[in-house]
């Protein structure tokens, strides 16, 4: 699939920094592909983060993804840092 921006939206702006959410049927390993973002060129700052549920429809994970450059209209993000999903009972 590819990104939507409807599914983007601010948590929290403080100092010019945003923190995000980003909900995606696509998996992980394709939300961090350098480019991914890039129709959010123009609202995404290198240092953002982005709490994201990916998998959506299948293989869900939550986790967090930094916004390592934005450049020319060119946005990477890093690697998903899952949240723990361990549950001991």
């Amino acid at each position: 699939m590819a990104f939507e921006l409807k599914n983007l939206s601010v948590l929290a702006y403080a100092n010019g920094f945003t923190l995000w959410h980003y909900t995606t049927p696509d998996a992980a390993a394709n939300v961090d592909d350098a480019g991914y973002f890039n129709s959010a060129a123009d609202m995404l700052r290198a240092g953002d983060m982005i709490l994201a549920n990916t998998g959506t429809s299948g293989a869900p994970q939550s986790g967090v993804f930094a916004v390592a450059a934005v450049a020319a209209g060119s946005v990477d993000a890093a690697s998903l840092t899952p949240f723990d999903a361990s549950n001991p009972d």
